[in-house]
């Protein structure tokens, strides 16, 4: 036991010794504890620390805007010295488009003049988000836009097929038909479908049987018949 007593008080002791002796350093700031480098004119500098934790910024939409081919002259005497006169802008664009579709020039509520409303607001919404992607609000905006053109282009194209060729050229719309079904293919759905058509083939297969018999039984009763006048 007098072993261990003194190499405990050893320990303690040099301990103590330690810690007074750090008290006694420097105080240093974090920046001059990080690696330093040695400069052209002969000092040493500290490099700054380097967060490994940091990510790269998204890069931004680049595209060009569907308001790019405007000219200054036609806007309004009022926006000419504003530099981003986006609400004059977009009007200019409707018109624009309203200009390519509309029947004649007091054409202002048909199908084709809603469409190219639509598009130009589709437009806008599409290069805001490209900038603000976590816009929620716009984002529900620009998909109902997105809806109710699709509607007025297939009203369009049942009723009227040539005007709907020639809005899609004029807007450069890609009008894609919509999915055979919307509800999601699992497992139980594609054999309850194998199941329905299997039955629908059997239910085909009996009635044809039933047909087959009933022809067969008129031509004998009408073979009797023959026989029964021939007689």
């Amino acid at each position: 036991m007098i072993p261990n007593v003194g190499l405990r008080v050893f320990l303690k002791s040099s301990s103590n010794i330690l810690r007074g002796s750090s008290s006694l350093l420097p105080r240093t700031s974090p920046a001059a504890l990080t690696p330093a480098t040695f400069n052209a004119t002969g000092s040493f500098a500290a490099s700054q620390p380097v967060r490994q934790y940091a990510r790269a910024a998204k890069a931004s939409g680049t595209g060009q805007s569907q308001l790019s081919d405007l000219t200054p002259d036609m806007l309004k005497l009022d926006y000419t010295a504003v530099p981003l006169a986006q609400t004059e802008k977009l009007q200019l664009k409707k018109e624009q488009l309203i200009a390519k579709v509309q029947r004649d020039e007091t054409d202002r509520s048909s199908v084709e003049v809603r469409i190219a409303i639509l598009t130009a607001r589709i437009r806008n919404y599409q290069e805001h988000l490209q900038k603000h992607h976590k816009d929620k609000a716009n984002k529900r905006l620009m998909l109902m836009a997105i809806d109710k053109r699709k509607k007025l282009l297939k009203n369009l194209r049942l009723v009227r097929y040539e005007t709907f060729e020639r809005v899609c050229e004029q807007l450069g719309i890609t009008y894609t038909f919509p999915p055979e079904y919307y509800r999601r293919a699992t497992r139980r759905w594609l054999a309850k479908k194998e199941f329905c058509i299997k039955v629908f083939k059997a239910v085909q297969k009996q009635k044809a049987e039933q047909q087959l018999k009933m022809k067969q039984n008129l031509r004998t009763t009408e073979t009797e018949e023959h026989k029964a006048t021939a007689a």
